[in-house]
């Protein structure tokens, strides 16, 4: 089978590094982790397996470096979403129905994520990585419900705050695989107003208070 190559062209070491982690993560797309092999990322990468030791120590390390993107790409693509809204509902909402819309739910993503799951119980680096995305996605869930109660003047204590944080993050992760792995079952917005229901009755709001501008 011939593999791609890409084009040649002079790159900054922040570049050549991404377009690496981004050669690993094609591959893997394609061969899976066994199949992704450092002559076949440099190959796509236009680059020499020497170019890419000046990088990385190794295969392993550029496979965390490619599960981490992966991980922070999702909720950097939420938090960029929730930006948006001018006011502290408008933020939860628009992070919300991120985690459970294109780009985020994504088959592509999917399957990397899956393939990368089952290293996190037998290798500690993988282990550390998802924890520190998980952690992440909940600072940032409890940063947008803390910035809500205080708009709704609704006194919220800061552990209560981190459970609600807990259980919306396993409510988006069920409805992403949803979205992700059955897509064509739902109507347009579909996964999203359902999303936007449930998080409505975990925070004991009336139903539609997340909904309406």
């Amino acid at each position: 089978m011939t593999e791609n190559r890409r084009t040649y062209y002079r790159a900054s070491e922040a570049e050549r590094r991404e377009d690496l982690i981004t050669a690993t993560l094609d591959c893997i797309a394609e061969s899976g982790i066994q199949g992704a092999t450092v002559r076949q990322i440099a190959t796509r990468a236009g680059v020499t397996g020497g170019l890419i030791r000046h990088y990385f120590t190794g295969k392993d390390q550029m496979l965390q470096a490619a599960y981490r993107k992966v991980m922070t790409g999702m909720t950097e693509a939420a938090i960029a979403a929730a930006i948006e809204g001018e006011t502290a509902k408008a933020r939860l909402r628009r992070f919300i129905v991120a985690n459970v819309t294109p780009p985020v739910t994504d088959p592509r993503t999917l399957s990397l994520w899956a393939a990368f799951i089952s290293h996190i119980q037998i290798d500690p680096s993988f282990a550390a990585i998802h924890r520190e995305n998980y952690l992440a996605f909940l600072e940032a869930l409890e940063t947008l419900l803390t910035a809500f109660f205080k708009e709704e003047q609704r006194l919220v204590s800061s552990d209560q705050c981190r459970r609600y944080a807990i259980s919306l993050s396993a409510l988006v992760d069920g409805l992403w695989l949803e979205g992700t792995l059955a897509a064509d079952m739902f109507a347009d917005r579909e996964l999203a107003e359902n999303a936007l229901s449930s998080v409505e009755a975990l925070l004991h709001l009336r139903p539609g208070g997340l909904s309406d501008e």
